[in-house]
């Protein structure tokens, strides 16, 4: 069984950056395509970004491009987001994801989120 564990997030002025990781363990972690979503106060979830298995070939939503970089450590079965320019409205719970195939499919594990707050 796929367990993901997001660590916490935290409390971030906006600006700041936070580092968010997910260790990953049951199904082979260096096969599988990883990614992040987020879901904000009183709004649907939504991708944030992705990374292939290699971590060659990556994606994101264009609210967090040029600010958030996915990468992913295969040796530690560990996938990070980093967080860069964070904004008020990148407050969100944001959960790790793993996919069976292409992390442009949806998501088949969810980890349980953590929550990331930015204050003005």
């Amino acid at each position: 069984q796929v367990q993901l564990v997001e660590s916490e997030g935290g409390l971030a002025q906006a600006g700041g950056a936070l580092r968010l990781s997910c260790a990953a363990s049951g199904r082979t972690f260096s096969n599988s395509a990883m990614g992040w979503f987020r879901q904000a106060p009183g709004k649907e979830r939504e991708f944030v970004a992705g990374i292939n298995w290699n971590g060659r070939f990556t994606e994101y939503a264009d609210p967090v491009k040029g600010r958030f970089t996915i990468s992913r450590d295969n040796a530690k079965n560990t996938v990070y987001l980093q967080m860069n320019s964070l904004k008020v409205e990148d407050t969100a719970v944001y959960y790790c994801v793993q996919y069976s195939s292409s992390f442009v499919s949806s998501p088949d594990y969810w980890g349980k989120g953590t929550l990331v707050t930015v204050s003005s």
